[in-house]
């Protein structure tokens, strides 16, 4: 099992303006506290992919999670999206058919995917506004969200959801447009081996963070800084810096990279048992769920 010495977190966002506010990066080293990277005005998603890249080209020993999902749903029925017929075989071709249908978008937004003809038939858009085939009353699940909800780990919500506070489906399409543009620059875990050198890209829920972090379920989102220190301090994480605001995002970001200082030298997380070769290469898995 490889040992990484930094880490971070990317609070994702689907918005569609060009710097939502829902961005946030932080990150951590093996001492210290976490800490914010802050541009001037706020992080763009290109702005994010661009950081990626020059992690990749300088071969950074860095472990990043993203907060969204790298997949749609597959093995429930076979395909990401049944009657279309170029529906994607694997989660790489997936990320290249959203991207691509996306490419006219500004901001790597993904409102075209939502209104393609095809796409839009799986998806729950707004109340009133539901699909054809969007199906029951939350929408289909990857087999990690059927998993972590039967097993009570955390409470993942249908990427085919668009409506509602916990919904992840617009950030997650924006978040494989991302993925697609990497070109393999980063290895994305499950999908591809983890390498011995250089950044590597995991899929997280920020949840699970707060959780470790001794939160209860019903109040995982931190406002101030009392305490965000007390969970940090839950982590074995020092006091961090003070925020010019105590904001969801950014409190998720600091939390959750602390945390994947501890969880990614738990062996059990990189080897979950129903992480299959089928669901490996078509929904991936969230890091953490066992």
């Amino acid at each position: 099992m490889r040992r990484f010495s930094n880490f971070a977190c990317i609070d994702w966002s689907g918005a569609v303006q060009e710097r939502p506010p829902g961005i946030a990066v932080a990150q951590i080293g093996q001492d210290g506290p976490p800490a914010l990277l802050n541009p001037n005005p706020r992080w763009a998603r290109q702005d994010v992919l661009d950081w990626l890249l020059r992690l990749a080209e300088a071969k950074t020993d860095m472990l990043i999670g993203m907060d969204l999902s790298f997949g749609f749903p597959f093995a429930d029925r076979g395909a990401y999206f049944p009657e279309w017929k170029e529906s994607p075989a694997d989660a790489k071709s997936l990320w290249e058919l959203i991207d691509r249908t996306c490419e006219h978008d500004l901001h790597l937004g993904a409102s075209s995917f939502l209104n393609h003809p095809q796409g839009k038939r799986h998806f729950r858009h707004a109340k009133g506004d539901v699909g054809d085939l969007f199906e029951g009353s939350i929408g289909r699940l990857r087999e990690v969200e059927r998993h972590q909800r039967l097993t009570k780990q955390a409470n993942s919500w249908s990427c085919f959801n668009l409506i509602g506070a916990g919904q992840v489906g617009k950030s997650s399409l924006t978040g494989m447009r991302l993925l697609h543009r990497l070109n393999g620059a980063i290895p994305v875990w499950p999908f591809d081996p983890i390498p011995t050198n250089g950044p590597v890209l995991i899929e997280i829920y920020t949840s699970m963070a707060a959780r470790a972090a001794g939160l209860p379920a019903n109040r995982s989102k931190i406002r101030d800084r009392q305490t965000l220190v007390q969970a940090l301090g839950a982590l074995n994480a020092p006091q961090p810096a003070r925020l010019a605001r105590y904001d969801d995002h950014s409190t998720d970001a600091l939390l959750t990279a602390t945390w994947l200082r501890q969880a990614s030298e738990n062996k059990a997380l990189w080897h979950p048992k129903l992480l299959n070769s089928k669901i490996r290469q078509t929904e991936g898995w969230t890091f953490g769920v066992i």
